[in-house]
């Protein structure tokens, strides 16, 4: 396989959709270092693992010998970002736009090679521009190429306000990339629109235009939603090792294939190795302890990543697992099972009087963590161990009916 071959087919892993791949076919042709942008709004301090898809191909497109190009919308921040929102999105101030940014600096760093990332901040142009140069931008775009976004025509149509300062994120953003010189931005799904924005400022002001490279948006810890902090299926990436390895052993088997396609390092034939494995009848929990590891270990270091593999382990009753856990698929209506219907259902517990009166007891765990909360409801698609009282544990899956 030629170096070209390789790394297209290192770049294509994971992607979502490449616009188009034989410019970029061609860029990589041109022997030099690249100029990949990625921009992130600093809207909030903490990054989570559905953030570092993109960093994730950042840092190797870093190891393909390109120039990284982290843009932290300082700027754009403060106008807030109508993608997929179905009402005006209100405004970060100055203060939190810094001290988000701040945090972001500190956290990238945990993929991305310092000496190999150029960190820019879109103030740096955009604050220099005059109003009279703003509107000059506005004119290069018009109202009917706006509307064609889904978001905006969707509020449009169902006559949900939209203000005219959401217009200007779209053509902000492709701005960057002509102050830039990009060569190549990358972005969610959802970033598609403003994306292509940028390619078409580009040839207007007479660069090459960018090639796009649109990354899925991942999948939060229920299987259903994507990764959201305010949806609490999320694990930030500086959530504490022990917290981050039970959270990533309680993703759904089905699931884990994903997140190691798109958070793991480890090369895809090693991954369909492990498939193969599992559909032999291999135990798929040692598959999600390789990567656990292996992601605690990106951000808290290998050490810790040992660590807290042992006290997950530990937490158990038995001082470890045992070898040949029971495992009990159970398949649910709606979103979320009752945790004493799980208890009755995976034959943990008689009956669910029985289940909460061992919740009550404090005899319950779940995956190490002791529950007596009667009321919590287990989303579908995740995966859990389940313990009740010393003798009884099982590995429950939750399946969408």
């Amino acid at each position: 396989m030629s170096s070209l071959q390789q790394s297209l087919e290192l770049i294509k892993r994971g992607c979502e959709e490449i616009l188009l791949e034989s410019e970029l076919i061609e860029k990589l042709k041109q022997d030099r270092p690249l100029r990949i942008k990625a921009g992130f709004d600093p809207t909030a301090p903490d990054l989570h693992l559905g953030h570092t898809v993109l960093i994730n191909k950042l840092r190797q497109f870093q190891d393909l010998g390109h120039e990284v190009m982290f843009l932290i919308g300082d700027f754009t921040g403060m106008i807030g970002d109508p993608t997929g929102k179905n009402s005006t999105r209100p405004p970060l101030t100055r203060d939190e736009v810094i001290e988000n940014a701040r945090s972001y600096e500190e956290q990238i760093f945990k993929i991305l090679e310092p000496d190999k990332t150029l960190v820019m901040f879109n103030s740096s142009w955009m604050n220099g521009m005059s109003a009279a140069e703003l509107i000059q931008l506005a004119a290069r775009h018009t109202v009917a190429r706006m509307l064609e976004r889904d978001d905006f025509h969707k509020r449009y149509t169902s006559g949900t306000a939209i203000a005219i300062h959401e217009f200007l994120y779209p053509l902000i953003q492709g701005y960057d990339s002509v102050a830039m010189k990009a060569d190549i931005e990358l972005g969610g799904t959802d970033q598609k629109f403003n994306l292509l924005v940028g390619r078409e400022l580009q040839k207007q002001y007479g660069q090459e235009p960018q090639v796009v490279i649109t990354m899925p948006i991942l999948e939060g810890l229920d299987g259903v939603q994507k990764m959201s902090k305010s949806l609490g299926n999320y694990i930030g990436i500086s959530d504490p090792p022990a917290e981050m390895f039970g959270k990533l052993m309680s993703v759904s088997d089905e699931l884990m294939w994903r997140y190691l396609e798109l958070l793991s390092f480890r090369p895809l034939s090693e991954i369909r190795a492990w498939q193969g494995e599992v559909e032999e009848g291999a135990n798929p929990r040692d598959v999600k302890i390789r990567m656990a590891e292996e992601l605690v270990g990106r951000f808290h270091g290998h050490a810790a990543a040992v660590k807290a593999h042992e006290e997950f382990v530990s937490r158990f009753r038995y001082g470890a697992l045992p070898e040949e856990l029971p495992r009990v698929e159970l398949t649910i209506e709606g979103d979320a099972l009752p945790i004493a219907n799980l208890l009755k259902d995976a034959g943990l517990t008689a009956s669910t009087s029985e289940a909460l009166r061992m919740l009550k007891q404090g005899a319950v765990r779940i995956d190490g963590e002791r529950v007596t909360d009667r009321t919590i409801r287990v989303p579908g698609g995740s995966t859990h161990v389940v313990q009740v009282g010393k003798r009884r544990v099982a590995e429950v899956v939750l399946k969408a009916a």
